[in-house]
C-alpha cells in the first residue's frame, strides 16, 4: 500500500457516548415534529369530526407522512454521519433537522390554504 491508500493509524472513531448524545440530543427536535405531527392529525380530526367531515386519503397521507419524514431523514442524518468526526456528525443532523423545518412549514401551508381538497 501507499502512504495515499493507507488508513490513518492516528485518527479513531467517535466515542459512541458522544455519539448517542449528538444523535439523542438533536434526536428531541425531530421527535418535537413527529410530536407536533401526530397532535395536528387529532386536532384535525376532531375539529372536522365535530363538523361531520372526515379526512381522504390525501389528509391521511399528508399526516401521516409529516409524522414519518422527521424520523426518516434523522435515520438518514445518523446514517451518513456516525462514522465521521464529531463536529461533522452535529453538521449533518441540524442539516437534517433544516430539513424537516422547511418540509413542516410547507405542509401547514399547504394545510392551511387548502383544506378542502383533503377533506372528504
Amino acid at each position: 500500500m501507499t502512504d495515499a491508500t493507507a488508513p490513518r493509524a492516528g485518527k479513531g472513531r467517535t466515542p459512541t457516548w458522544l455519539v448517542a448524545v449528538i444523535c439523542g440530543a438533536v434526536g428531541l427536535f425531530y421527535a418535537y415534529a413527529v410530536w407536533n405531527a401526530v397532535g395536528n392529525l387529532v386536532t384535525t380530526i376532531q375539529v372536522f369530526g365535530d363538523a361531520g367531515l372526515t379526512l381522504n386519503a390525501l389528509g391521511w397521507f399528508i399526516w401521516i407522512f409529516a409524522a414519518v419524514f422527521p424520523l426518516l431523514v434523522w435515520g438518514a442524518a445518523f446514517a451518513i454521519g456516525y462514522r465521521r468526526a464529531p463536529h461533522e456528525l452535529l453538521l449533518v443532523t441540524i442539516t437534517g433537522l433544516a430539513l424537516v423545518a422547511v418540509f413542516w412549514l410547507n405542509v401547514v401551508a399547504y394545510t392551511t390554504l387548502n383544506s378542502a381538497s383533503f377533506l372528504g
